[in-house]
């Protein structure tokens, strides 16, 4: 059940790095683009959801949850940055670009182009792998009880 837990959020941790993280950069990048206008409530708001994409990974990587959580977003991540390397135009395409798509999908796949092609999605993706590597996030959390394996004697001696 631990780990079954740990692959649906991994895919909540996935969908808040290609949606949120993605949005976020394209609105943060649009306003750098326009320095006289990079101040205001939508360069708060982009820098307030990178932080919170941010947060979420932060705590997927260092807490104890199912290894699972961080397999499947570094997953997608990495394979994504593998075509990218193998097969520019390809990877590109997996970028919603349809036009009669929602604003909020296509500003992120915008934002999920700039992340992609700048290697940030690689740096994510092998960041979200360490702790696979770990043998102890494999174990669970539950601790032995104190006396199990040992037997009280009704005998005086030592063992």
């Amino acid at each position: 059940m631990r780990h079954f837990l740990g692959l649906l959020l991994g895919v909540v941790v996935t969908a808040a790095i290609l949606a949120g993280a993605g949005w976020a950069a394209e609105r943060a990048m649009g306003q750098a683009a326009t320095p006289a206008t990079a101040s205001g409530a939508p360069l708060w708001i982009a820098l307030g959801i990178m932080a919170a994409v941010g947060l979420i990974v932060g705590l997927v990587v260092a807490g104890r949850v199912s290894p699972l959580a961080t397999f499947v977003p570094s997953l997608v991540l990495l394979a994504w940055t593998v075509v990218y390397a193998l097969d520019v135009t390809r990877a590109v395409s997996l970028i919603p670009d349809d036009p009669t798509m929602h604003e909020l999908l296509l500003r992120a796949g915008a934002g999920d182009r700039i992340l992609l092609t700048t290697g940030v999605f690689a740096l994510l993706g092998v960041l979200l792998f360490i702790p696979v590597l770990l043998p102890s996030r494999w174990v669970s959390e539950r601790e032995p009880d104190e006396d199990e394996g040992y037997e009280e004697s009704a005998e005086q001696g030592y063992y």
